[in-house]
Protein backbone atom coordinates (compact mmCIF):
# COMPACT_ATOMS: atom_id res chain seq x y z
CA UNK A 1 0.00 0.00 0.00
CA UNK A 2 1.09 2.99 -1.31
CA UNK A 3 -0.10 6.42 0.91
CA UNK A 4 0.78 10.41 0.75
CA UNK A 5 0.86 10.81 4.75
CA UNK A 6 0.41 14.45 5.64
CA UNK A 7 2.84 14.52 8.79
CA UNK A 8 5.86 13.42 6.06
CA UNK A 9 7.14 16.16 3.95
CA UNK A 10 6.01 17.79 1.10
CA UNK A 11 5.19 15.46 -1.92
CA UNK A 12 6.75 12.02 0.03
CA UNK A 13 4.92 8.70 0.03
CA UNK A 14 5.00 5.77 1.99
CA UNK A 15 4.68 1.88 2.12
CA UNK A 16 3.08 0.17 5.31
CA UNK A 17 5.51 -2.70 5.00
CA UNK A 18 5.02 -3.78 8.69
CA UNK A 19 1.17 -3.15 10.75
CA UNK A 20 0.89 -3.91 14.81
CA UNK A 21 -0.09 -7.64 14.26
CA UNK A 22 3.07 -8.17 12.30
CA UNK A 23 5.06 -6.25 14.49
CA UNK A 24 3.90 -8.19 17.22
CA UNK A 25 4.19 -11.82 15.69
CA UNK A 26 8.07 -10.16 14.94
CA UNK A 27 8.88 -9.65 18.67
CA UNK A 28 7.24 -13.10 19.83
CA UNK A 29 9.67 -14.70 17.33
CA UNK A 30 12.84 -12.41 18.80
CA UNK A 31 11.80 -13.57 22.68
CA UNK A 32 11.84 -17.22 21.55
CA UNK A 33 14.70 -16.68 19.75
CA UNK A 34 16.04 -15.14 22.65
CA UNK A 35 15.59 -17.99 24.79
CA UNK A 36 16.01 -20.70 23.17
CA UNK A 37 19.55 -19.41 21.80
CA UNK A 38 20.61 -18.26 25.66
CA UNK A 39 18.63 -22.04 26.92
CA UNK A 40 16.81 -19.82 29.14
CA UNK A 41 16.31 -16.26 30.99
CA UNK A 42 18.93 -16.62 33.96
CA UNK A 43 21.69 -13.80 33.82
CA UNK A 44 19.58 -12.44 30.72
CA UNK A 45 19.00 -8.61 30.58
CA UNK A 46 17.51 -6.59 27.59
CA UNK A 47 19.56 -3.16 27.02
CA UNK A 48 16.69 -0.75 24.47
CA UNK A 49 18.65 2.66 22.85
CA UNK A 50 16.58 5.19 23.02
CA UNK A 51 14.30 5.94 22.08
CA UNK A 52 12.28 3.21 20.36
CA UNK A 53 14.55 0.51 21.71
CA UNK A 54 13.36 1.14 25.01
CA UNK A 55 9.45 0.16 24.66
CA UNK A 56 10.72 -2.83 22.16
CA UNK A 57 13.53 -4.08 25.06
CA UNK A 58 10.44 -4.19 27.78
CA UNK A 59 8.00 -5.57 25.21
CA UNK A 60 10.58 -8.76 24.69
CA UNK A 61 11.01 -8.90 28.79
CA UNK A 62 7.25 -9.03 28.93
CA UNK A 63 7.49 -11.68 26.02
CA UNK A 64 10.19 -13.35 27.76
CA UNK A 65 8.59 -13.52 31.36
CA UNK A 66 5.21 -14.50 30.07
CA UNK A 67 7.22 -18.05 28.16
CA UNK A 68 9.00 -18.05 31.20
CA UNK A 69 6.17 -18.31 33.30
CA UNK A 70 7.16 -15.63 35.30
CA UNK A 71 5.32 -12.68 37.27
CA UNK A 72 5.31 -9.09 36.18
CA UNK A 73 7.15 -7.13 39.18
CA UNK A 74 10.57 -7.39 40.05
CA UNK A 75 11.93 -10.63 38.14
CA UNK A 76 10.68 -8.15 34.91
CA UNK A 77 12.29 -5.38 36.13
CA UNK A 78 15.75 -7.12 36.15
CA UNK A 79 15.18 -7.99 32.77
CA UNK A 80 15.51 -4.87 30.79
CA UNK A 81 16.71 -1.61 30.83
CA UNK A 82 17.75 1.35 29.17
CA UNK A 83 21.46 2.26 27.41
CA UNK A 84 21.83 6.19 26.65
CA UNK A 85 23.94 6.29 24.24
CA UNK A 86 24.40 10.64 23.41
CA UNK A 87 27.90 10.96 24.41
CA UNK A 88 29.47 8.24 22.43
CA UNK A 89 27.98 9.06 19.13
CA UNK A 90 30.42 9.91 16.43
CA UNK A 91 28.06 12.95 15.01
CA UNK A 92 27.92 14.38 18.81
CA UNK A 93 30.24 17.40 16.82
CA UNK A 94 27.94 18.05 14.35
CA UNK A 95 24.61 17.25 16.73
CA UNK A 96 25.77 19.16 20.04
CA UNK A 97 22.14 19.62 20.83
CA UNK A 98 21.31 15.97 21.09
CA UNK A 99 19.59 15.63 25.11
CA UNK A 100 21.00 12.78 26.73
CA UNK A 101 18.15 10.01 28.15
CA UNK A 102 18.42 7.97 31.14
CA UNK A 103 20.45 4.87 31.54
CA UNK A 104 18.39 2.41 33.58
CA UNK A 105 20.89 -0.57 34.46
CA UNK A 106 19.27 -3.28 36.99
CA UNK A 107 20.00 -3.71 39.75
CA UNK A 108 22.02 -7.20 39.44
CA UNK A 109 24.12 -5.25 36.91
CA UNK A 110 25.24 -6.49 33.62
CA UNK A 111 28.48 -8.03 34.79
CA UNK A 112 28.63 -11.53 34.00
CA UNK A 113 25.28 -11.53 32.19
CA UNK A 114 24.31 -11.60 28.70
CA UNK A 115 23.40 -8.00 26.92
CA UNK A 116 20.87 -8.29 24.32
CA UNK A 117 21.43 -4.57 23.09
CA UNK A 118 17.69 -3.61 21.77
CA UNK A 119 16.94 -1.00 18.54
CA UNK A 120 13.98 -0.57 16.19
CA UNK A 121 16.33 -0.10 12.76
CA UNK A 122 19.52 -1.16 12.40
CA UNK A 123 21.08 0.64 9.48
CA UNK A 124 24.71 1.76 9.26
CA UNK A 125 26.05 0.47 12.45
CA UNK A 126 27.02 3.40 13.81
CA UNK A 127 24.62 3.56 16.85
CA UNK A 128 25.65 -0.09 17.45
CA UNK A 129 28.99 0.78 17.70
CA UNK A 130 28.26 3.42 20.27
CA UNK A 131 26.25 1.56 22.08
CA UNK A 132 29.11 -1.09 22.45
CA UNK A 133 31.35 2.10 23.56
CA UNK A 134 28.40 3.07 26.32
CA UNK A 135 28.26 -0.86 27.52
CA UNK A 136 32.20 -0.84 28.26
CA UNK A 137 32.36 1.96 30.07
CA UNK A 138 29.18 0.40 32.31
CA UNK A 139 30.56 -3.35 33.38
CA UNK A 140 31.71 -6.42 31.38
CA UNK A 141 28.99 -8.89 30.44
CA UNK A 142 30.01 -11.91 29.46
CA UNK A 143 28.34 -11.92 26.30
CA UNK A 144 26.56 -9.18 23.91
CA UNK A 145 23.75 -10.06 21.51
CA UNK A 146 21.70 -7.48 19.20
CA UNK A 147 18.33 -7.78 18.82
CA UNK A 148 16.49 -5.04 15.83
CA UNK A 149 12.85 -4.53 14.51
CA UNK A 150 14.01 -4.11 11.16
CA UNK A 151 17.12 -4.44 9.54
CA UNK A 152 17.17 -2.17 6.34
CA UNK A 153 21.54 -2.51 4.86
CA UNK A 154 23.42 -0.26 3.69
CA UNK A 155 26.42 -1.39 6.85
CA UNK A 156 29.04 0.86 7.21
CA UNK A 157 30.55 -0.82 9.97
CA UNK A 158 31.23 -4.68 10.31
CA UNK A 159 27.89 -5.44 12.47
CA UNK A 160 25.11 -7.80 12.11
CA UNK A 161 22.31 -8.37 14.33
CA UNK A 162 21.29 -11.89 15.86
CA UNK A 163 17.83 -11.44 15.72
CA UNK A 164 15.75 -9.51 13.16
CA UNK A 165 12.19 -8.55 12.70
CA UNK A 166 12.27 -7.90 9.30
CA UNK A 167 14.80 -7.62 6.97
CA UNK A 168 13.80 -4.35 4.69
CA UNK A 169 16.30 -3.82 1.52
CA UNK A 170 15.87 -0.13 1.43
CA UNK A 171 18.04 2.39 -0.83
CA UNK A 172 19.95 5.02 0.70
CA UNK A 173 17.15 7.64 -0.25
CA UNK A 174 14.20 5.96 1.29
CA UNK A 175 13.85 6.25 5.23
CA UNK A 176 12.33 3.59 7.79
CA UNK A 177 9.31 5.56 9.45
CA UNK A 178 9.37 3.07 12.75
CA UNK A 179 6.19 4.22 15.06
CA UNK A 180 5.16 2.34 18.29
CA UNK A 181 2.25 2.94 20.75
CA UNK A 182 4.22 3.74 23.66
CA UNK A 183 5.99 7.04 21.56
CA UNK A 184 3.31 7.58 18.89
CA UNK A 185 0.11 6.14 19.34
CA UNK A 186 0.52 3.29 16.89
CA UNK A 187 2.46 0.19 15.89
CA UNK A 188 3.82 0.65 12.11
CA UNK A 189 6.67 0.80 9.89
CA UNK A 190 6.58 2.13 6.59
CA UNK A 191 9.17 2.97 3.82
CA UNK A 192 8.76 6.65 3.32
CA UNK A 193 10.10 7.51 -0.29
CA UNK A 194 11.54 11.29 -1.28
CA UNK A 195 9.21 13.50 -3.24
CA UNK A 196 9.60 13.25 -7.12
CA UNK A 197 11.49 16.01 -8.79
CA UNK A 198 9.52 17.90 -11.65
CA UNK A 199 11.56 15.63 -14.48
CA UNK A 200 10.29 11.77 -12.76
CA UNK A 201 7.06 12.70 -12.48
CA UNK A 202 7.08 13.51 -16.57
CA UNK A 203 8.96 9.96 -17.11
Amino acid sequence: MTRTDPALERGAESSRVLGPEEIRRALTRIAHEILESDHGAEDLVLLGIPHRGVPLARRLAELIARAEDRPDGADLADLHGALDITMYRDDLRSNPTRAPSPTRIPAAGIDGRTVVLVDDVLYSGRTVRAALDALSAIGRPAAVRLAVLVDRGHRELPIRADHVGKNLPTSRSERVHVQLAETDGTDAVDIVRPARTTGEERA
